[in-house]
């Protein structure tokens, strides 16, 4: 079994409404996300093209939370919240007979991020 990643940085808003501390008030990030697959290659050695991996990601994930207020997307958007609601947008969209979706990554920060493999 193979492991292919691609990142992805993005910038957007938030607050957490239920936490009691400094990011309860409005703020901002620029994320950086990490999707990878697992699966093995097809004929043509490749697992993914990185052309279509790449447009998927963009068309599910980055076009609706760059740039935007995450609270009106996803409730209580912490970074395991956030990293929950990637995963159920990718999971059918990255999967078939050779590979399927293996982790998400999401870094709030250059030291802080949350792995999520699904349920």
């Amino acid at each position: 079994m193979f492991l292919i990643s691609r990142d992805f940085t993005f910038d957007a808003a938030h607050k957490l409404e239920r936490y009691h501390g400094k990011c309860e008030s409005l703020h901002g990030h620029t994320y950086r996300l990490r999707v990878t697959l697992s699966g093995e290659p097809d004929e043509e050695g490749m697992i993914i093209d990185f052309v279509q991996f790449k447009e998927t990601v963009q068309k599910e994930i980055l076009l609706q939370l760059d740039h935007n207020y995450l609270n009106d997307i996803i409730n209580q958007p912490t970074a395991e919240n956030i990293a929950r609601w990637i995963w159920h947008r990718l999971k059918d969209r990255l999967s078939c007979d050779r590979y399927k979706l293996y982790e998400i990554i999401i870094w709030e920060s250059e030291t802080a991020f949350v792995t999520y493999r699904g349920e």
